[in-house]
């Protein structure tokens, strides 16, 4: 059996530069790369509902933003399998078998599902809102064995995510281990696929703030205009001991030159900023002083603009083309579903619980009782 990547996205609004530097770009290099037999794109609109259940509305209407900007991206529906997690039903019967081989004590362990419950404001001891006076809903807590079953179902071999998402890998192998030594050898073990360069791990927010967010109002989109890119980054957290043009700056925890390492190329200075040779120079400058934060913004502003122009473009084009955007997607899930259930089948089958296809266990049952009858 040759790679397979099983990847994706949850729909809760417009992807951003953070999903485009930490997953995005190098699906397609990986799509466009020849490496993988098969790539499972996923909208995770069920995942999405976990903690979106009283608005299912946002999750629905933003299925096609985030279509739209995978197909942007170039991402190529002849070439990776585009496809919505709730119409494979078959994933929701892997789920409810692996969840009889985790614990819950073992879910509470899970630093990323313990991150996200943080973040989201779930909390069974705070009343502040109705959300947290529910609770962690149960669907939200067992989110990894969710995911397991994403993707054990389409026998992914590799899984491109950031770091933060190692401790759902890592359970997911744990499901792999006890399954296959429980009922014998049936679900391929998965590999994380790590960015490579390190600022893309976790691209921070326009505010400094180490998540890019919509919640936070902090993020850069994907279909964003040049003239809301323009004001976001003159906006955009530096170094607030940087008073004046003289001062030395930081480049460390400067927001401007994250952005500027994840995104910048030697060809940009001989484009927008001649005066300098490369990156490693302008921080030089900067942190020496007489460098100001304008000048870097407007360098990055360009190295933006030319970077989301194809992809602007790519967009309205689709825009323009949504039935067929939504029968890209129908096929692309017909596709996806026939795969997870010829992995169904097996595991049915490794479990035991296949009956009306063991024809030996009804021949021999039949025996029996024929014995028994006399």
């Amino acid at each position: 059996m040759g790679k397979i990547i099983l990847t994706g996205d949850r729909p809760t609004g417009k992807l951003h530069l953070g999903h485009y530097v930490g997953s995005l770009r190098r699906r397609v290099e990986l799509q466009n790369s020849g490496e993988f037999e098969k790539i499972f794109i996923m909208i995770a609109d069920a995942q999405a509902l976990t903690d979106n259940a009283d608005n299912p509305e946002k999750v629905r209407q933003n299925i096609i933003e985030v279509a739209l900007d995978y197909l942007a991206c170039g991402l190529d529906p002849e070439r990776s399998t585009l496809f919505i997690q709730s119409q494979i039903p078959e994933l929701c019967e892997l789920a409810f078998y692996y969840m009889n081989l985790v614990t819950v004590a073992r879910l509470q362990r899970n630093p990323t599902v313990k991150a996200e419950i943080q973040l989201r404001g779930f909390s069974e001891n705070n009343a502040e809102n109705d959300l947290q006076r529910q609770g962690i809903p149960v669907g939200f807590f067992t989110y990894p064995i969710s995911q397991a079953s994403d993707i054990t179902a389409f026998r992914a071999t590799t899984v491109p995510a950031g770091e933060d998402q190692e401790p759902m890998l890592e359970q997911t192998r744990e499901i792999v281990h006890k399954f296959n030594a429980v009922y014998g050898p049936t679900l391929v073990e998965p590999e994380i696929l790590l960015p490579q360069n390190a600022a893309c791990m976790r691209l921070p927010g326009t505010d400094g703030k180490a998540k890019m967010s919509k919640s936070l109002g902090n993020c850069i989109y994907l279909s964003d205009s040049a003239e809301e890119v323009r004001k976001k980054v003159m906006g955009m957290y530096t170094d607030p001991d940087h008073l004046r043009v003289e001062d030395p700056g930081k480049v460390e925890g400067n927001t401007v030159f994250t952005y500027l390492d994840a995104f910048c190329r030697p060809e940009h200075f001989a484009a927008y900023l001649p005066d300098y040779p490369s990156l490693d120079e302008l921080k030089a400058h900067y942190r020496r002083g007489g460098l100001g934060d304008v000048k870097v913004k407007k360098f990055l502003i360009a190295v933006l603009n030319e970077t989301l122009d194809p992809i602007r473009e790519r967009r309205r084009y689709y825009e323009e083309r949504i039935e067929w955007v939504y029968d890209v997607l129908h096929k692309g899930s017909e596709t996806a579903r026939e795969e997870a259930a010829r992995t169904l089948h097996d595991v049915r089958e490794a479990m035991k619980i296949n009956y009306f296809e063991d024809r030996d266990l009804i021949a021999s049952q039949a025996a029996l009782y024929r014995e028994k009858l006399g």
